[in-house]
């Protein structure tokens, strides 16, 4: 039997008809998958036996920008959108870090923040930092991923199970990754990645629905 409309409004507030359309609308809406992508799909289970996210900082949790203060100190910014997939992705068992050729103080202070387990800065030679963390932690390449946006970080993308690299990235990197984010660094690229390993894993629903309520 075909649902019958609720018809003309009869005044300035809702009828109860309206307003249970209303909800049972609300409830298709929030019934309604997320689409992902081909090249998403394609990936999942490379990120599956991930138990490891190493990330570059300079275009990968930042857009790139480095930006000097009169006192000489260098500043970055980070997305939050960021932060928070960083944490649920650690919650769900997955250990984090960075490895940057750089050396900040905004970077260490970030990476405290969000409990990385494993920071490396002014690595020269970013194979040697993430062997050096294998050895450490007893995990494999295919156990581990990382982000990386330019040459530099070339060597360890191809050492590593899960390869990613963010929109902004060099065109090699983006032509070496298995990969690359639709959001550029410092604008939600981290996010994308911890949603597309906690979906892997098939955590990213029981992780959600802990906020929709």
């Amino acid at each position: 039997m075909a649902e019958q409309g609720c018809g003309q409004p009869g005044g300035s507030y809702p009828t109860d008809c309206e307003l249970t359309e209303a909800l049972r609308e609300r409830a298709r809406q929030r019934n309604r998958p997320v689409v992902r992508s081909a090249a998403w799909q394609a990936v999942l289970g490379r990120a599956r036996p991930v138990r490891l996210l190493l990330l570059d900082v300079d275009g990968v949790l930042t857009d790139g920008t480095i930006t000097y203060g009169t006192d000489g100190i260098e500043t970055k910014s980070f997305h939050t959108q960021d932060g928070l997939g960083l944490r649920l992705l650690q919650e769900s068992g997955v250990a984090a870090g960075i490895i940057t050729a750089r050396a900040s103080e905004a970077v260490l202070r970030r990476a405290a923040e969000l409990g990385f387990a494993h920071v490396v800065q002014g690595a020269a030679d970013k194979l040697s930092a993430f062997e050096a963390i294998l050895r450490e932690t007893g995990l494999r390449p295919p156990q581990a991923a990382y982000m990386g946006d330019d040459w530099m970080d070339v060597p360890l993308l191809n050492r590593v199970g899960l390869a990613v690299a963010p929109a902004n990235a060099v065109a090699e990197v983006r032509l070496r990754v298995h990969y690359t984010t639709e959001r550029p660094g410092g604008r939600g690229a981290v996010r994308e990645v911890c949603d597309l390993i906690l979906e892997a894993q098939g955590n990213l629903d029981r992780m959600f629905a802990r906020f929709d309520r």
